[in-house]
């Protein structure tokens, strides 16, 4: 089976990259950089999503994240499925922060359970079967809307979401071109899905 390990964020300044990602996560977030000076405008087609326990963990990632650099898009607050906001890393990321929970059972702490990531497709029916082809098990789908595949023992979880169905999710405008800027490092080998993201084996 087909999963990911970790995510290789692309960025101008990569030291950069990993000094705020660190600083607001901790030394454990699946993630590596390199330098890249690709073209990118817009929209990258994605987004990272650190889901928490509770909303008061959510605030705290928020805040840190924040304190290490980050710009609001849309501040978190309680929402019909929970709670949540978002972020845009100064490497260009979107990150989207979430609890399904309205309440607060625990003591706030600066932990997330999952890291999601969530890719924009053109064509989901396309995006999927391309993906089952590559070794990887659905365990969610909900027609056009949305497919989660099975983590296996990656750190990283794996989604795909209509691209055009981002502005609703993560408030910013679905449009881009360029460089996705990210390659998903993966246990399937290397090859390129329709929507033009990397896979590297791990």
């Amino acid at each position: 089976m087909t999963y990911i390990e970790q995510i290789t964020i692309e960025a101008a300044d990569p030291k950069a990259a990993e000094d705020f990602y660190t600083t607001a996560f901790g030394p454990g977030v699946p993630l590596k950089f390199r330098a890249s000076d690709a073209p990118s405008s817009g929209f990258r087609g994605f987004t990272l999503d650190f889901i928490a326990a509770q909303p008061a963990n959510v605030d705290l990632l928020f805040q840190a994240a924040i304190d290490a650099g980050a710009t609001v898009v849309k501040a978190a607050e309680k929402s019909f499925w929970g709670y949540g906001g978002v972020l845009r890393a100064p490497d260009g990321t979107v990150l989207k922060f979430a609890s399904s929970s309205k309440k607060d059972t625990a003591p706030a702490e600066k932990q997330y359970t999952d890291v999601v990531l969530l890719l924009g497709t053109a064509d989901m029916k396309a995006s999927k079967r391309f993906y089952v082809d590559h070794g990887l098990v659905v365990e969610k789908s909900y027609g056009g809307k949305y497919t989660e595949f099975a983590a296996g023992d990656g750190q990283v979880k794996f989604a795909l979401y209509p691209r055009k169905a981002f502005k609703k999710t993560a408030f910013v405008d679905p449009e881009g071109s360029g460089s996705h800027r990210i390659a998903i490092g993966g246990t399937g080998g290397s090859f390129t899905d329709p929507d033009g993201f990397a896979w590297e084996q791990a």
